[in-house]
């Protein structure tokens, strides 16, 4: 772990391109703060080369969705990064989770344990979800949504 960038961090090359993989440490209310330090490190511009995997209560379990900039609808990892960054311009890799059940909050249906049949099914959409972001850097964001936006 690199405690200056409060994140775990790999470097890669895909397609050629070395590609930086980070997993912030912080608590998800706070990632804007290693993502932001990431950006600078890394020298990322163009915040369209920022990819940001993170689960969406607005999907069904396990759906997969590729998009660029929007808003956070209530994800405080997302307003973290977005005020970090001072822009939402970013590509999103999004893994359904579903909507929380009856009453409950969003925070504890995200932090719950998922039932067996849901953790089948994310295992498969984390897998894709992580075609997703190897298409994003290869192909584009554009290319990325036609592809993984009609599954």
């Amino acid at each position: 772990m690199s405690k200056a960038d409060r994140s775990l961090v790999s470097e890669v090359r895909i397609d050629g391109r070395r590609v930086a993989l980070a997993f912030p440490q912080t608590y998800m209310n706070e990632s804007g703060s290693a993502v932001g330090r990431l950006v600078r490190r890394h020298g990322i511009v163009d915040l369209a080369r920022l990819v940001v995997v993170h689960d969406e209560l607005d999907l069904p379990v396990a759906k997969v969705r590729v998009k660029l900039g929007g808003g956070t609808a209530g994800h405080n990892g997302l307003r973290s990064i977005q005020a970090h960054l001072r822009d939402n311009g970013f590509a999103r890799v999004r893994i359904g989770v579903g909507k929380p059940p009856g009453k409950q909050f969003g925070a504890d249906h995200v932090l719950r344990p998922p039932s067996k049949s849901e953790r089948t099914e994310l295992e498969v959409a984390v897998q894709v979800a992580a075609d997703a972001v190897e298409s994003i850097l290869v192909d584009g964001v554009p290319a990325a949504m036609n592809r993984f936006n009609g599954l």
